[in-house]
């Protein structure tokens, strides 16, 4: 390199210094790989084209540190190109309120692209980014105007790669040739139990050689190496590692290379032997010199003249049809979404709904895109005549639930996109660190999860989700909607889109009777509302998806027996509870008992009823009907159980319910 060295490695101890400054300080956190990558950081800030003025330029290259535990490296790198994140946040380091949380968190701190802390997601967000970059320059590029061309780098550890959802992700990534994508592995070898070959013996080269990346080995702390494998991997045909041999807590006077390192202080006599050892001022803390400043700061003006030449391309160079698609990517119109109708009496399967569902919003959104882990046909997710990923908006994650749910949280930070993607409703668990992930960011991102209850039937309890609803229903800022037929779903689907919230519909494999679309009680807009309400009535019966025509039917024949019973459909439990106690009670009468019906563990409904019928143990492998039959999803036994809470004799009084 033809850069002064002596400069170089004065911007990296900055960094390094910086971080564990702001771990002393905190009295916890992770300081060894923040220096132990402070060199990488420094050359790579060479290589980034990124706009610290607007972190939300599209075109940026996006920069994804999967190592969420490393904060202290991502605030201080944040801080030294010009983010809006001051010395002062970095003395705030992991304190109550602070834009600097122990572990980076996506609208909270800028410049930050998405919420990494569980190993292994942010090299799949990462893939994410990388695959929302190809799609989208595939639609939008001409050969005479390029408006999307930028990279993807990610920088992980041995931990990342060693959590079986990065497997997942590389191995997609290199099968769709993502020659965009650049990670940069941290290997350092050592884990928080001490050095990775406790547990880890991996030829990694080969791993990824064999799931069709380009692998290079560098030295982590050579300047020189570090920027010719950054220079050469951004003009490579594949998605590009670079393993770097590192040392943890590089440039600490004792502990370097030591495990003791990883996640905790190094104390404060190891900081200030370690200042006086690489020349720095042993008495202070959180300096970053007038020269380092300066070097960082070329990064600002490259990257705002990088935008502005952009702008002036967009505005300026490109032709009708770009101008028309990327407006629309930009901001989607719902108002053009043609809804399907349902007629009442049809029996129609809230997959199959939701099918007509997804392909109407495709129609009308051109941002809107996914795909499902193998189960397209089965989950009726499959859009129409739209193509296949990366060309078209089919994406075939194949047998990759855990790396799906990642890569859709990066289609919906990406800027252009709203994606679904589909499963199992039971698989549901295999994407549960993502989802959650997605709710702690609020994106706007939809989860398709067909087969909801025993009445998958012959498949039996493997495959028989019986908890799921519960633990989705817990997580804060998501919203589970299990419609009970088409005309809920479609409801469901305009309630989702109208909120900055991830949202998972939860649908049934078996047909349901399409109910009158009168619903003059209430609407799905508060997640649960009075479907039937009759005068006097003494008993309430709450149900939601298949379960509410159970409970319909139910009701007609309660008031045979002399029970007059409302019912209450409630779609969206998520949104029911969040409604004020006078909306609540006009759904719940204060006078009745209350009774609730679901083919689930159902815990979550003794919030309102005094008697849940709901699955307390594992289903079994049979036709639908007769689980439905066995495990007491019938109008008969929710009749008989009404009965027996109001204290009335039951008789077999027939159903007749008209819709």
């Amino acid at each position: 390199m033809m850069e002064n060295k002596k400069m170089l490695k004065k911007q990296a101890d900055t960094i390094r210094f910086l971080a564990a400054d702001m771990v002393q300080r905190a009295n916890s956190g992770h300081p060894g790989a923040p220096m132990g990558l402070a060199d990488i950081v420094t050359i790579l800030t060479r290589h980034l084209s990124h706009n610290p003025k607007n972190p939300k330029w599209l075109n940026r290259d996006r920069l994804v540190f999967s190592g969420g535990h490393a904060s202290a490296l991502i605030y201080s790198f944040l801080h030294l190109s010009g983010y809006d994140l001051s010395l002062e946040d970095l003395k705030n380091f992991r304190q109550l309120g602070s834009k600097t949380p122990g572990h980076p968190e996506y609208r909270d701190v800028p410049g930050v692209e998405v919420t990494t802390g569980p190993l292994g997601q942010g090299i799949s967000n990462a893939v994410g980014f990388a695959m929302a970059a190809k799609y989208a320059s595939n639609i939008l590029n001409s050969p005479k105007v390029c408006v999307i061309d930028h990279k993807v780098y990610c920088l992980c550890g041995d931990g990342d790669l060693q959590e079986g959802i990065s497997y997942e992700a590389c191995s997609l990534a290199g099968h769709l040739g993502l020659d965009n994508l650049v990670v940069i592995y941290d290997s350092n070898a050592i884990t928080i139990e001490g050095n990775t070959s406790l547990a880890w013996s991996e030829d990694v080269k080969l791993r990824f050689e064999a799931q069709g990346w380009e692998v290079s080995r560098i030295d982590g702390h050579d300047y020189d190496e570090i920027n010719d494998v950054l220079t050469y991997a951004k003009e490579q045909t594949k998605p590009y590692l670079i393993i770097a041999d590192t040392t943890i807590a590089k440039g600490a006077c004792e502990m370097e290379g030591s495990h003791h390192a990883h996640g905790a202080p190094l104390g404060a006599d190891e900081i200030r032997n370690s200042k006086i050892k690489a020349g720095f001022d042993p008495d202070k803390s959180f300096v970053v010199d007038e020269d380092v400043k300066a070097r960082f700061a070329c990064g600002l003006e490259k990257g705002d003249l990088a935008e502005a030449k952009w702008n002036a391309k967009i505005k300026n160079d490109l032709n009708d049809e770009q101008k028309v698609l990327l407006t629309n990517l930009l901001n989607p119109d719902f108002s053009k979404i043609a809804w399907p109708t349902y007629s009442a009496g049809s029996d129609v399967a809230t997959r199959d709904s939701n099918g007509k569902i997804l392909n109407a919003i495709a129609g009308a959104l051109p941002s809107f895109i996914g795909g499902s882990a193998d189960l397209g046909p089965s989950n009726k997710s499959e859009l129409d005549k739209m193509g296949c990923f990366p060309e078209g908006r089919n994406i075939h994650f194949g047998i990759r639930e855990h790396a799906m749910g990642a890569i859709s949280n990066a289609l919906a930070l990406y800027g252009l996109f709203i994606p679904f993607s589909a499963t199992f409703f039971i698989f549901s668990d295999y994407m549960k660190p993502s989802v959650r992930l997605a709710a702690l960011m609020k994106l706007q991102n939809f989860y398709i999860w067909t087969h909801d209850s025993i009445g998958v039937g012959e498949d039996g309890p493997t495959h028989q989700p019986i908890e799921q609803l519960s633990q989705f229903r817990a997580l804060p800022n998501f919203y589970v909607y299990r419609p009970c037929d088409g005309v809920e779903n479609v409801k469901s689907w305009q309630k989702a889109l109208s909120m900055q919230a991830p949202a998972g519909f939860v649908l049934s494999r078996q047909k349901l009777k399409v109910l009158k679309d009168d619903r003059a009680y209430g609407d799905v807009e508060n997640g649960g509302y009075l479907l039937t309400k009759r005068e006097n009535a003494t008993l309430t019966l709450m149900a939601s998806g298949s379960e509410v025509f159970t409970a319909l039917q139910a009701g007609c024949s309660l008031a045979k027996l002399g029970i007059q019973a409302n019912i209450v459909s409630v779609p969206c439990f998520d949104l029911f509870v969040e409604q004020d106690r006078a909306y609540i009670d006009t759904v719940i009468d204060k006078n009745t008992k209350v009774l609730a019906v679901e083919a689930s563990s159902g815990v979550e409904w003794y919030r309102f009823a005094d008697e849940v019928i709901g699955m307390n143990r594992f289903g079994a492998s049979a036709p639908a009907e007769l689980l439905f039959e066995k495990f007491g999803f019938t109008a008969t036994h929710v009749t008989q159980k009404a009965c027996a809470m109001m204290g009335v004799a039951y008789s077999d009084a027939g159903v007749d319910c008209k819709l």
